[in-house]
């Protein structure tokens, strides 16, 4: 196949950059629903099942500290082929595994191979699109990449009424199997500058990014604000069909209310980059994430309730989130064109560490109400506009 590589003004560019985020939501919405079926048939609980999320957060956050600096100089593109390769090879370990332990070392390597496309998709765009395109592009991107939480858990729950939970993760693997296609023959490298592999050098990469204080504090906000969305992702499943009795065929039409906020928030946040800062506009996105962390409190507090109390409060959090999270990575790796590709992956593996330990801790306390879902949401959010804040004062006094 001769290659026919996009050029960057292209919006078919965007769209392969989405489908590369969207690795990371389908590996963990789709198999939502089939979570309470393969908890019986491995005969474990409810809590062993969280772990098989976080088992594939932890994978997909510490591949993130080799994947940057392997990609810084290699190029993004050999390691985009390659992690995807691992990836559908780990969906094909998931489908035959026989107990909920082979099933995490699988979901371990899975979030290994995961990781490339999110991570290194925010590279391109910043090698491509540069620091002042890199907020729209991503806030485009992300609207783009919402499709697949969109049809990931309804996908998965329809395949379960024909075949067993295996089905998602074979899926999976002939996604990845495509995405390899359109890499291989679209994607054009945009390496703009090699780095050396030297420990001392990786080691200076780093140092460099964790001695900014705007890098950590803007990184740790936007990745609680992403850790309350697992927190529910993970709960979402025992919550809607083992406590509110809604059948798994019907469960992904609950999330079509967080996608079209979600969807909602990029489109609103793409608007906003033309005449605003980034800054103000992730500000504005974590005070709507505590709003909505305080009105899902209360709609919740008399229990039993309805799913629309849950489903609401938790569409106003995913507008939240469409407006934190583009705003957050553009201007993480606003001042590191040189080493985009590591302040990516550090971005990435702090925003997936916090991640999943929330989604284990929340797997320790839920047990026949939503209430340890809601509270640590609650907690999380709180800490998350604490920091905003204060990235804003420090943005303030280093503003020009």
């Amino acid at each position: 196949m001769a290659p026919r590589q996009l050029h960057p003004d292209s919006p078919w560019l965007l769209a392969l950059l989405a489908a590369l985020v969207a690795l990371g939501p389908l590996s963990v919405d789709m198999y939502l629903p089939a979570m309470p079926s393969m908890m019986r048939d491995f005969g474990t609980d409810i809590s062993h099942m969280h772990l098989t999320l976080s088992s594939y957060l932890t994978g997909f956050a510490l591949f993130h500290l080799a994947c940057g600096p392997l990609a810084d100089r290699f190029g993004r593109k050999p390691l985009l082929l390659g992690g995807t390769g691992l990836f559908v090879v780990a969906c094909v370990g998931c489908s035959q595994s026989g107990s909920v332990q082979e099933l995490l070392l699988f979901r371990f390597l899975q979030g290994v191979g995961a990781c490339v496309g999110p991570t290194l998709a925010r590279a391109v765009a910043r090698d491509v699109y540069g620091p002042a395109g890199a907020a729209r592009a991503l806030s485009l991107i992300a609207m783009l990449m919402a499709l697949a939480p969109a049809v990931a858990p309804t996908l998965g729950g329809l395949l379960l009424l024909v075949l067993p939970w295996p089905s998602v993760f074979i899926f999976l693997g002939v996604y990845g199997v495509a995405t390899i296609i359109l890499i291989r023959v679209f994607l054009a490298e945009s390496l703009p500058q090699v780095q050396s592999l030297h420990p001392r050098v990786i080691a200076r990469n780093y140092r460099e990014l964790l001695a900014d204080p705007f890098f950590l504090t803007v990184t740790v906000t936007s990745g609680l604000v992403y850790a309350g969305l697992m927190v529910y992702l993970a709960s979402s499943s025992f919550v809607y069909i083992d406590m509110l009795g809604v059948p798994p065929q019907y469960f992904g039409l609950i999330f079509l209310g967080s996608v079209a906020g979600y969807m909602a928030g990029s489109a609103a946040s793409a608007n906003l980059a033309r005449r605003h800062d980034s800054e103000q506009i992730m500000r504005l996105g974590i005070i709507l994430a505590m709003a909505a962390g305080c009105l899902l409190l209360a709609c919740s507090s008399g229990w039993p309730t309805s799913v629309f109390a849950i489903m609401l409060p938790m569409m106003l959090y995913s507008v939240a989130m469409g407006l934190v999270l583009p705003h957050a990575m553009a201007i993480a790796l606003r001042p590191f064109a040189h080493i985009a590709g590591t302040a990516s992956a550090l971005l990435g593996f702090i925003q997936m560490s916090l991640a999943a330990g929330a989604s284990a801790l929340t797997g320790l306390f839920l047990s026949t109400t939503p209430q340890p879902m809601v509270w640590l949401l609650l907690a999380i959010v709180s800490t998350s506009l604490a920091l905003g804040l204060r990235s804003h004062a420090l943005y303030a006094r280093t503003r020009p």
